[in-house]
């Protein structure tokens, strides 16, 4: 999203994911506007990441996410998606 509003020629963009992108989307394209879907979309766990806690989880290595293997497929084909953009 960053990448795309960096390189967009459009001066309004509408933002349609978690509202905490926006200060850096505004942060780095101060000529541009940015408008929320809808202000409400916070992810309250998003908020619980800190560095600390990713540098913590990184160096022990002691946290495993699972998914089922059918959600994993359609993750990795959105990731892969938005890689393909970048």
């Amino acid at each position: 999203m960053c990448k795309f509003a960096r390189e967009s020629s459009a001066k309004e963009i509408v933002v349609g994911t978690e509202v905490g992108i926006l200060h850096r989307l505004k942060m780095e394209n101060p000529e541009k506007t940015f408008y929320p879907v809808n202000d409400r979309l916070v992810c309250p766990n998003m908020k619980k990441t800190t560095l600390e806690n990713l540098a913590e989880a990184l160096r022990e290595m002691k946290t495993r996410v699972t998914v089922p293997e059918d959600i994993a497929t359609r993750a990795r084909r959105a990731i892969e998606a938005m890689l393909a953009i970048a």
